[in-house]
Formats: structure tokens, C-alpha cells, sequence
């Protein structure tokens, strides 16, 4: 289902410093209802309206948003005085992990204010008059209470159990990413601007997003490109804080884990493996470094490329590069196929957008996206007897682990529960 424009324009100012309108940090900026967001280091991307949907599922998403959003473009008439990555029209995304049922959205919103390399600018479609919305103060979301979801931590360790049995019995799979889920009830509304400014100010160098209701904070990015100029930073392999360890240990500890290490690698090989058709150049980090978050430390290896010519005329767009790519190892497994269906039947849910692709494209082809973690999904019916019922609100949390033969069920189910953390220190408020 599409909601499309006929011809509209998409006008980009730069915006001064000390304009007091939009001089405030870009969370700030943002309306209360159907927030939009893609920031990180107080740089980047926010919005609100919808000039243009496109709601759409199955194996063909992909491809389908890709094909909506280059004729959506052609009907632009674009007036852009900065020029910078971001700048005219611009749609958000979010793409399901699975292909079946496969819900997914892009939003080309009615209003963008971005900021990139110090400069900042807003994008308006349309007749702007949605450019001022009030901003009424941040609500909190009150008592919070959590209950299981579809796939409870008991349940999530049998499945990680039944996993590791058959990667050791079969030899089918090298590695399988499982998931799941916690409800959270709050007893007043859920103001998602309240979990972005409280993820913003904890992970300040993760992407903190929003796009219909999905909201987190994620360090992994899939796939940036600009121009044709391409990049990706793969993470696999975690360890966690614990008492009596100091950072510099534990990343010790992760490097020299050759469980960590054999996750890690499976990862960084399925995206390279994944891009390279399409670039003339791509260089593979070595080694991998560490990347230290408040809740977690992960393997981290970059990966950069430079497209081809023959690619960029055979159609490489970012979307299309993105379904290539996705799922990668870090959060589907190896071999991809087969673990990805050992996933469907071994955590028996719908991880909806969670850990699927979410990120912002232009109408230049540049943009950026990355996998949906650390996040959780607003929802917007409430069930019977629950706090959303009575006013409040709704919340599914998500988190994941790669499996590999080595695993321990336990260490699993408590790697996945500092996971957790991120959305649920936001959701309480903790500072």
C-alpha cells in the first residue's frame, strides 16, 4: 500500500546559527506524534508529516521500495541550496528481518531538519505548512512493568539448547543468531521522544532511531554509501561488564576468545563476500578492533569499497546493495539460508522490523542504514486488562545472540539480558 504524491517540492535551505527556531539539538526539534529520527552524535537526521508511504512485505520488499522510491523521486521538483548528503527529499526506512510476513514501511516525511560537517538545513514538501509544529514538553511513561513476550528468556535458553545440540550432531550450521522478546507496560503514554533523548544521552556514538514506531539505538551500521563511496562496520562477538573486571580485561578477553573470534569472522566474510560484486575496490579490516559501549563491548571490523561503474549502471542502488547484504551473519547465521529458516522454527515468533535494515536514503542515492538492535517496537493495540488499556502504553523489546556450537545456554540467556539494558534504562529514565 502506497500513499504518493502527484508532484510536489521538496525545498532545502541551509539554516544559520542562533536562529532560535531550530537552534536547539535536533531531538529537541521533534513534534510529539510520529517522530522520526536517525541521529547520532547530535548529527544527522530528524522528521515528522508524511508527504509520501509505501507500506510493503514478502521477499520482494526490497526491491519493491526500491522501485517506488526512484519514480517517487522523478516526480520531485527539487530546489536544494546545500547540496549535502541528506538534503531534498529524503525517506526513512525500516525493512523486516524475514521475508514472511515481511511488514515493511518507508515515510518520506513532510519536514526534515538535518545537520552534517557543522552545517544544518530543513527540507520542506510541499507548502511548509507543517514546518512549525509546536513542541510540547517530554513526557515520562511513568510505573513501567514487564511481562514475557512471545519467547520468554526460559524459552529462549531451550531454544538456544536445541541449537547448539544440532550444530554439534549435524554440522549443518557454523552459526545461528537467535532472539527474544519482553513486553513492557507503562501506566502513562509512551512518548517515544522520551526514549530517544534517553538513549541519545547513554550511547551518543550509536545511531538512535525512529521510524514508525520502531525505536532504539543501534551500533551497527549495514551499509553507508556517498557517492560511490561505500562502507560497513561488522560486529559479532560480545562480552559484558562484570564485577572485578575493568574494561581493558575484558577486552583482553574478548580478543583472545577463539569462540568470539570464529563468530566474528563468519560475520565480516558473509558481508564482504556480499558486496564485493558490487564494487571495484574493497579493503577488509585485518584484524578486528573493539568497540566498548556502556552495556557491552563487540569484535568490530570495518569494511569499505568503491563502486563499480559497470554496478552503478546495472542498478547497484543503496536499497538494493542493502537487500544483497541483509541478513549478514551477525544477525542471521552461516549458512544463511538455512539459518535463518532454523531461526523461524526454533524461535517461533515474528521478530517484525528487529534486526532488519532501518535507516534514510536521498534522492542522490546516497544514504545510510543499519541493523535494527537495541530497539523496541511501540505497539499500537493494547491487550485486554494491560496498563495500555487504561491510558498507558505498550512496548516489545528486543535482543539476540550468535549461537555457535561453543555456546553455553546460560551465558547466552544472560549475554542477551544486558542487551536488553539499553531500551530498558531508557524506558525507566535511568540516567
Amino acid at each position: 500500500m502506497a500513499t504518493t504524491p502527484r508532484l510536489l517540492t521538496a525545498r532545502t535551505r541551509r539554516l544559520e546559527a542562533g536562529d532560535p527556531r531550530y537552534d536547539s539539538p535536533l531531538l529537541e526539534l521533534l513534534p510529539t506524534d510520529a517522530v522520526l529520527s536517525w541521529v547520532r552524535d547530535g548529527s544527522g537526521l530528524v522528521g515528522w508529516g508524511c508527504a509520501a508511504r509505501l507500506d510493503v512485505a514478502g521477499p520482494d520488499r526490497f526491491n519493491r521500495a526500491d522501485d517506488w522510491w526512484r519514480e517517487l523521486c522523478h516526480q520531485f521538483e527539487v530546489d536544494d541550496s546545500v547540496g549535502l548528503p541528506g538534503c531534498g527529499p529524503v525517506a526513512f526506512a525500516s525493512l523486516a528481518f524475514a521475508d514472511d510476513p515481511g511488514h515493511s514501511v518507508l515515510i518520506v516525511p513532510e519536514v526534515v531538519i538535518g545537520q552534517r560537517d557543522g552545517v544544518r538545513w530543513i527540507t520542506t514538501i510541499g507548502d511548509g505548512s507543517t514546518e512549525q509544529q509546536p513542541v510540547e514538553p517530554v513526557h515520562p511513561p511513568g510505573t513501567v512493568s514487564y511481562s514475557d513476550g512471545q519467547l520468554s528468556a526460559t524459552g529462549y535458553r531451550q531454544a538456544v539448547a536445541e541449537a547448539v545440540h544440532r550444530m554439534r550432531q549435524t554440522g549443518d550450521l557454523d552459526k545461528i543468531v537467535l532472539a527474544h522478546d519482553l513486553l513492557a507496560s507503562t501506566s502513562e503514554p509512551l512518548d517515544a521522544r522520551f526514549l530517544l533523548n534517553n538513549l541519545a544521552a547513554r550511547y551518543p556514538t550509536c545511531w538512535t532511531f525512529a521510524v514508525d514506531g520502531l525505536v532504539g539505538a543501534t551500533p551497527e551500521l549495514l551499509l553507508e554509501r556517498e557517492g560511490y563511496e561505500v562502507r560497513s562496520q561488522v560486529l559479532a562477538g560480545t562480552v559484558w561488564p562484570r564485577e572485578g573486571h575493568t574494561t581493558e580485561q575484558l577486552a583482553a578477553e574478548l580478543m583472545a576468545s577463539a569462540k568470539n573470534r570464529s563468530e566474528h569472522a563468519y560475520a565480516a566474510e558473509s558481508l564482504a563476500v556480499r558486496l564485493r560484486p558490487f564494487c571495484s575496490d574493497l579493503t577488509v579490516q585485518n584484524e578486528p578492533e573493539v568497540l566498548r559501549l556502556r552495556n557491552v563491548l563487540h569484535l568490530a571490523t570495518n569494511v569499505e569499497g568503491k563502486l563499480s561503474e559497470s554496478g552503478t549502471r546495472n542498478g547497484a542502488t543503496l536499497l538494493r546493495m542493502v537487500a544483497a547484504v541483509h541478513p549478514t551473519a551477525a544477525v542471521g547465521g552461516t549458512p544463511t539460508d538455512d539459518a535463518v529458516q532454523a531461526i523461524s522454527e526454533l524461535e517461533g515468533m515474528d521478530r517484525g522490523r528487529y534486526a532488519g535494515p532501518v535507516g534514510w536514503l536521498d534522492g542522490s542515492g546516497n544514504g545510510e542504514f543499519a541493523v535494527a538492535l537495541r530497539c523496541a517496537q511501540v505497539e499500537t493495540a493494547a491487550a485486554p486488562g494491560t496498563e495500555a488499556e487504561r491510558g498507558g502504553g505498550r512496548i516489545r523489546l528486543f535482543a539476540g545472540c550468535g549461537i555457535v556450537p561453543e555456546s553455553d545456554p546460560d551465558q547466552e540467556v544472560a549475554e542477551a539480558e544486558a542487551k536488553l539494558l539499553p531500551v530498558r534504562e531508557a524506558l525507566e529514565g535511568v540516567r
